[in-house]
């Protein structure tokens, strides 16, 4: 058994991550990290834990918690870890860090669209995105994961394979992205109250989400230019979910002629097909963010617009599974050894 630490155990992510992590047969939690609720019980925080919780929360030593555990996971602002790791805590040990500090390799870009100073650049080249079935490898031999967030992710995945491969040209791609309310996190803010979220959509962070340089350096790495997108996120009143809908022009054959669907579809199945975690829905089906909820699952699907030489791609997953906890317990599997899916076979919950 392994013993893993949780900073920042009682916001979404933190508490999906307890979630997942009680049903995993080779980990124990040691440490539920709270600012907020230091010395409180962890059930009664969260009254789903009663009778399956008994610890109360700690605090955010990482330090103390690295002599404790094996594992650590921060589920905390930007600019928490950043501001606390040292190359004394990872030589004790493995890091797997939901925030964004550690997710883009320049240190000016994340200063810029984060909008604090960056504390500990010097981990940044060693840290590996945590995108599983992309740098699976690189994972596995991590001291310090990045591990990527919901938009990203789903963004990510939805495109990758079609600009690695050269069928779409990524100056042309849109992602028009939709989120559940959870994704905002569980602070108080007036703007996430239900009269304000109940009963309408919303766009934000128009042409300035602090996610789109990491969707464009990641996207930018597979096909090996720089890749500029325009990336529009919207609110909807869902509890959780992400859909992700992105538009771009296909790159025509030799000849002039538009790649066929089973031509798109090939590339899917050739880096997805052997996936456990990545769905491909196929030519003409569109993925919905209920097939998804409560798993660590993908659904892809993606459709050509012959009228005007375009392809709509789709991409939907649970934003705090897949899009966060999930994705962070899937990277820790890859950090010890374990399965990849080993306490991630949850079945989508419908209704």
């Amino acid at each position: 058994m392994i013993k893993a630490g949780i900073i920042g155990s009682t916001g979404y992510a933190g508490a999906e991550l307890v979630r997942i992590l009680l049903n995993h047969p080779e980990v124990t939690i040691s440490w539920y990290g709270s600012r907020s609720y230091i010395d409180e019980k962890y059930a009664s925080i969260y009254g789903n834990m009663f009778e399956l919780v008994s610890d109360v929360c700690k605090g955010d030593d990482i330090s103390a918690l690295a002599d404790e555990v094996d594992v650590i996971f921060t589920a905390t602002p930007q600019g928490f870890l950043a501001g606390v790791l040292t190359e004394e805590i990872l030589s004790k040990v493995k890091v797997v860090d939901l925030s964004a500090d550690y997710r883009i390799k320049d240190v000016a870009t994340y200063e810029k669209w984060y909008g604090i100073e960056h504390k500990s650049p010097q981990f940044i080249e060693e840290a590996v995105y945590g995108l599983c079935e992309i740098n699976r490898e690189d994972v596995k031999k991590a001291r310090l994961v990045a591990n990527p967030g919901c938009y990203t992710t789903c963004s990510i995945l939805t495109a990758y394979p079609l600009v690695k491969e050269g069928l779409i040209d990524p100056a042309t791609l849109i992602v028009d992205a939709k989120s559940g309310t959870s994704g905002a996190g569980r602070g108080a803010k007036v703007n996430n109250l239900f009269c304000e979220v109940n009963e309408n959509i919303k766009a934000y962070g128009v042409a300035s989400h602090r996610h789109t340089p990491e969707i464009e350096e990641q996207l930018g790495y597979a096909c090996g230019k720089e890749v500029v997108i325009n990336f529009t996120p919207h609110l909807v009143p869902m509890n959780r979910g992400i859909l992700a809908t992105e538009y771009a022009s296909l790159v025509k054959k030799e000849g002039g002629s538009l790649p066929s669907a089973e031509e798109i579809q090939a590339v899917y199945e050739k880096y997805y097909g052997g996936e456990k975690f990545v769905r491909v829905l196929g030519a003409n089906k569109c993925p919905e963010t209920k097939w998804v909820e409560g798993s660590n699952y993908v659904d892809i699907g993606f459709k050509i617009d012959e009228r005007t030489g375009r392809i709509i791609m789709m991409g939907a997953l649970d934003n705090i599974v897949k899009g966060a906890a999930g994705q962070a317990v899937q990277n820790m599997n890859l950090l010890f050894g374990f399965d990849e899916a080993l306490g991630l076979n949850l079945v989508p919950m419908f209704p």
